[in-house]
């Protein structure tokens, strides 16, 4: 299987870091002493940063350092015009010594910004840093604060290990927060079955995430299906790859339910042909222009998608399983390839949720129903089991049909240990253990109508995860929770009762959040209890904190998390909302300043 190179498939240059190295404007000694130093530091960051990050499309990360060091608004201004013209995202000002504040510091409201004072006694770089950080305060533009715990000395090169993860941490979300900008969430139909998240909220996309939102019909799915308008070599190719790797596993329908193999076969046939349709609506197919459709060649610049489904699709054609599985999956019949994200029940909320998570870790992430809290007495009850270990105190149920990425089998190893690898990563026997970790079943007609076929594995345990939701409130607007856990293992026989219960043609992830003890995390119930939503996306690690900084960049608060209180990295300002509460301060500071984007 090959990989295939990273790229950028979407329309517009990936977003770079842009480093600003500052000084004391004043000549005739200070400025000349520092010049040297503090290029140096800057250069020493952008170093760092480009050897440790990769954008979720696989490409390098570039950093731009500033021309000269800025002493005052003129550098700063030459700075700007460099990097609006190279295409800077992300804005780090680096400096070991005392500047002039307002007069260095990045004015841009739309760039995600933080500062790093050099902790040394020499020169006052920490001075520095606490008075740009008034400044930013001061007026309205909120920067990270990046202090290093321990002193160094004067001419030290290293970047201590917590600037290091502060670096990376405020790096990692202010480029998901410029690679958002300007693309598309796709809605491939509209609203299925009541669901809140898929009463696709323009103005939240467009004032929050700086993006827009295309929406079609499912009509065009039945019209390039009818008209031809997919590539015809290519779906050969995909249908062939899908009949030697999607191995069909047991039909659950009973005799008067169940699809003949003729219609089966169809429905194999129109099954790809969705995968094709869907993957083209949103990033557009040159292939088509040859072919003649030119309007259809150019796709919706989509970021992230979503398909409606149920119930005006299933109820007459085959269901969108396969199509949001293998898009959502890191490789299908054209090698390994970066996943798209595809929200099952064109769920947006939840389609951002995963976006996310894909954003700050390259890797395929999992949809699923926050199912079913099974408590260790309802687990003895019902199969005289008695959990243990990390499921002691309860076990939630995630499953849906559909757009649970095949990675998510953790059949990928690393070290012997199951894992779901950043795209670029993943090998061929990685992909091909996952395509034999999964079965796929006629699909459930009391649920589809019109056929299709849906995956079935279960999800490792011991692999590091984090569940995260974005729900929208009348009134408050967007608010995140976040909560970090893991998979676990139950015995085969455990694992069949309990998932024949629901429906035994979906994948399941057997998962076990962190408790505390406390609030919403009391308990393994209190976490179920709490849950905002129906869904939930869920990403390989443990990234909480990563969330939380890229949700304060997008001025969206977090009510529920899980994240050590050590590891919260928010900009400086929000202690001036309420240093004593931080998660009421995080909802006051959300709410004076308003969406990124107005």
């Amino acid at each position: 299987m090959k990989v295939s190179p990273p790229s950028n498939r979407l329309i517009g240059t990936v977003p770079k870091i842009g480093i600003r190295p500052t000084i004391d404007g004043r000549y005739e000694g200070v400025r000349e002493s520092l010049e040297e130093i503090t290029m140096g530091m800057a250069e020493n960051v952008a170093r760092f940063l480009s050897v440790n990050l990769r954008h979720a499309n696989g490409l390098p990360v570039e950093c731009i350092v500033a021309d000269t060091c800025i002493g005052g608004v003129k550098e700063a201004a030459e700075t700007a015009v460099k990097f609006d013209r190279e295409g800077v995202g992300v804005s780090i000002t680096v400096t070991p010594a005392w500047c002039y504040g307002s007069e260095t510091m990045d004015m841009d409201p739309l760039i995600p910004k933080a500062v790093w004072g050099f902790n040394g006694t020499e020169r006052p770089g920490a001075v520095y840093l606490a008075a740009v950080m008034a400044a930013h305060a001061q007026k309205g533009r909120p920067a990270f604060s990046i202090y290093g715990r321990d002193v160094q000395d004067v001419g030290d090169t290293t970047i201590p290990a917590d600037v290091q993860e502060k670096l990376l941490r405020f790096a990692r979300a202010g480029l998901a927060v410029a690679t958002m900008r300007g693309k598309s969430y796709l809605a491939m139909g509209g609203v299925s079955m009541g669901i809140g998240g898929s009463i696709v909220d323009q103005p939240f996309f467009e004032q929050y995430l700086g993006m827009r939102v295309e929406t079609i019909d499912m009509t065009e799915f039945t019209r390039r299906i009818n008209q031809g308008i997919y590539d015809p070599d290519e779906y050969e190719r995909a249908l062939a790859w899908t009949r030697a790797n999607c191995h069909e596993g047991k039909d659950y329908n009973d005799d008067a339910h169940r699809r003949t193999r003729e219609q089966q076969d169809a429905d194999w046939a129109t099954s790809v042909k969705m995968a094709l349709i869907a993957r083209d609506l949103m990033i557009g197919n040159s292939r088509l222009a040859e072919l003649g459709f030119k309007e259809e060649a150019n796709g919706h610049n989509a970021l992230v998608g979503g398909f409606q489904g149920q119930r005006q699709w299933t109820d007459t054609f085959p269901n969108g399983d396969f199509m949001e599985a293998i898009l959502t999956t890191s490789f299908d019949w054209n090698g390994i390839r970066q996943p798209y994200m595809v929200a099952t029940e064109n769920d947006a909320l939840n389609g951002v949720s995963m976006l996310l998570g894909h954003l700050l870790t390259g890797s395929a992430q999992i949809f699923a129903d926050v199912r079913t809290y099974w408590s260790p007495v309802a687990v003895q009850r019902v199969t005289g089991y008695a959990l243990s270990g990390m499921a002691a105190d309860g076990i939630l149920h995630l499953i849906n049909s559909g757009p649970a990425a095949l990675d998510g089998t953790g059949a990928q190893e690393e070290g012997g240990q199951p894992v779901m690898k950043p795209w670029w990563e993943i090998t061929a026997r990685d992909a091909e253990a996952c395509l034999e970790a999964t079965s796929w079943h006629p699909g459930m007609t009391e649920y589809f109508r019109g056929g299709g076929w849906s995956t079935k594995f279960r999800t490792r345990g011991g692999m590091p995860m984090t569940m995260s939701r974005l729900n929208l409130i009348k009134g408050l607007g967007p608010a995140l929770q976040i909560a970090e856990g893991w998979s676990v293992d139950l015995p085969d026989e455990v694992h069949e009762i309990l998932d024949e219960r629901t429906n035994p043609t979906w994948p399941t992830t057997w998962f076990v959040p962190r408790t505390t003890g406390e609030g919403p995390f009391r308990d393994v119930y209190t976490v179920m209890s709490h849950w905002g939503a129906n869904h939930g996306a869920i990403s390989y690690g443990h990234i909480g904190a990563d969330l939380v900084s890229l949700a304060s960049l997008l001025r969206i608060p977090v009510y529920m998390h899980n994240v050590e209180d050590e590891l919260v990295f928010r900009p400086h300002v929000w202690a001036a909302f309420g240093a004593m509460e931080p998660q009421g301060a995080d909802f006051r500071a959300c709410a004076h300043l308003g969406p990124l984007y107005g």
